[in-house]
């Protein structure tokens, strides 16, 4: 009796397992925003990310209600596929450990990954799409590379800027220390109203050249959208 019940047990888990693989169309992009998790933080430049993804789901009228492998995530079509939404809620700096899990688990190669994220290296309100490279001292971005074990994914890079007085030539004086606390400060403090209504203009533009990306390719995106100021 004991083994009639581990045979149809074993059976029963085989068909669980087929039917949640049944379950989900092939996922064939996937868009990623960096962030924090937490109230403190959602509306700080650090989770511009964060927000855009927010931007896409409302477009597609979907929700981010489905946690998998340390992330939110939702379905939407993106130029005629399926695609998956995710806030990594690791937070920022170890945003790797929930994508490469997503991207393992779903077989999506890497150059199918858009990152969104914000850029201090970039004037604010400025945009650039990007894939490869370095990763600027974003360690968001830097935890990402190492955990696929490539930079060969697609950044959306939104530019927020450098808190103001700030100079990489000051930083790098011999004998002075980097500005690293003004700049948490500049990235985790909650943004005015004046602030998040100048920004929404980068996080829809962010928005939009992620279906660019899907649906023209990315060339042709970055032809378009790194040309604008």
């Amino acid at each position: 009796m004991a083994a009639i019940k581990r045979l149809f047990g074993n059976f029963r888990s085989s068909r669980a397992k087929k039917s949640d693989s049944n379950s989900h169309p092939s996922i064939q992009w996937m868009v990623a925003g960096l962030g924090n998790p937490g109230e403190e933080y959602s509306r700080s430049r650090h989770n511009a990310g964060f927000m855009t993804i927010d931007r896409i789901a409302k477009a597609k009228n979907v929700e981010l209600n489905r946690r998998r492998f340390k992330g939110v995530t939702a379905e939407i079509t993106l130029a005629e596929k399926t695609a998956l939404l995710v806030k990594p809620q690791t937070f920022y700096n170890l945003s790797g450990e929930c994508i490469s899990d997503l991207i393992g688990y779903f077989k999506i190669p890497p150059q199918n990954l858009i990152v969104l994220h914000d850029e201090l290296d970039l004037e604010a309100g400025r945009l650039r799409i990007k894939q490869g490279g370095g990763d600027a001292g974003n360690r968001g971005v830097r935890s990402i590379a190492e955990s696929l074990g490539t930079t060969d994914f697609i950044r959306v890079r939104m530019g927020i800027g450098r808190p103001r007085g700030f100079s990489n030539e000051v930083e790098m004086e011999p004998g002075r220390q980097p500005k690293t606390e003004e700049n948490k400060d500049y990235l985790l403090r909650p943004m005015t109203a004046a602030e998040r209504q100048a920004i929404a203009a980068l996080l829809e533009r962010a928005a939009l050249a992620v279906e660019a990306i899907a649906q023209d390719g990315l060339e042709a995106a970055m032809n378009r959208y790194n040309q604008c100021s």
